[in-house]
């Protein structure tokens, strides 16, 4: 792409507050596909297929702007982000970043892009506007799940191999915690009102609670589906409800979303859904969770009141991330 495009394209992508979003509520579902190398959109009021848009290699995480306009696809082995605009579901831009970024986060002021970089055990915290890296930090080894707080002062990061979440000042940089928690750490979710972090613990069965006010560990809870051996119950996708009251857990090779209670952290339910369960994402009005299937190449959709899986969807191989665009 010539560079005078680049930075057209850029221009465009932060001058949200200048003109408004012309696709914002288009109800795409947007599903990466790690071996595909595309990005499947899908229809949000049949399902069917609208498009797969080519992307670089090994799409993985992704998150919509903060206008609805454009969507950021990390594509790990190009070692990049890919601009995709939702009006013309295109690819109008490439975001070089470094060698095998996995996963991100934007802050609220959609200027810096916070990205766990797995190969140099860092977190790279890149400068939209200026177009280059402004700070690396060092974390363990192998980083993937990061998340912003609501107001984007703290950072928080997994090291799957170190089995801790760093806990960062997005300011300086420095690291104000360690926190040792179960084994093989992956992504996050935050309570609305800030006061506690979830992590999912792939190789350990489980989900452990931050303490966000004094970076201490609060609590856990294991996942044990019936007729599921320990070492199948493998939790990596979580999102919560707007209200704070519900988690659900993606449980990995066990087949099954966890539904738990925040509150009285008890699980509620196990919902059956495709192989290899990973992403997960609620629509907006909290109807319908979607669920990434990395061994059935599905999309399940499920009804949150019945609990039951209503769609499955075909997508590409190795699902890896969904955003729902409503």
């Amino acid at each position: 792409m010539p560079h005078h495009l680049l930075s057209v394209c850029l221009a465009c992508l932060l001058g949200a507050a200048a003109s408004p979003a012309l696709a914002a509520g288009t109800g795409y579902v947007f599903v990466s596909s790690e071996k595909d190398n595309v990005v499947t959109v899908l229809d949000g009021t049949n399902y069917t297929l609208t498009k797969n848009i080519e992307t670089g290699e090994r799409p993985r995480d992704m998150k919509l702007s903060a206008d609805g306009a454009r969507l950021f696809v990390i594509v790990s082995d190009d070692g990049r982000v890919d601009v995709i605009d939702v009006a013309t579901l295109e690819v109008v831009d490439e975001i070089e970043i470094g060698e095998d970024p996995e996963m991100f986060d934007v802050s609220p002021d959609g200027k810096r892009m916070y990205v766990s970089m797995e190969e140099d055990a860092s977190v790279l915290v890149f400068d939209l506007e200026a177009r280059e890296p402004v700070m690396e930090i060092e974390v363990g080894e192998e980083p993937e799940g990061i998340k912003l707080s609501a107001d984007g002062a703290t950072l928080y990061a997994t090291s799957e191999v170190a089995n801790m979440v760093h806990v960062i000042d997005t300011v300086s940089g420095e690291i104000r915690a360690n926190l040792v928690v179960g084994n093989r750490p992956r992504r996050f979710a935050v309570t609305p009102d800030g006061s506690e972090v979830w992590v999912t613990n792939e190789l350990g069965g489980s989900v452990t609670l931050i303490d966000a006010g004094r970076n201490e560990i609060s609590g856990r809870i294991d996942f044990q589906p019936k007729g599921f051996r320990k070492e199948d119950v493998t939790p990596v996708g979580i999102t919560m409800t707007s209200d704070g009251k519900t988690a659900f857990v993606t449980l990995g090779r066990a087949n099954h979303v966890a539904v738990v209670d925040v509150a009285a952290r008890k699980i509620e339910d196990y919902i059956l859904v495709g192989r290899r369960a990973w992403g997960a994402a609620l629509n907006r009005d909290e109807s319908l969770l979607f669920v990434t299937n990395g061994l059935s190449d599905d999309l399940s959709i499920v009804d949150v009141a019945d609990r039951r899986v209503v769609k499955s969807v075909p997508v590409g191989r190795v699902p890896h991330s969904v955003v729902i665009d409503d």
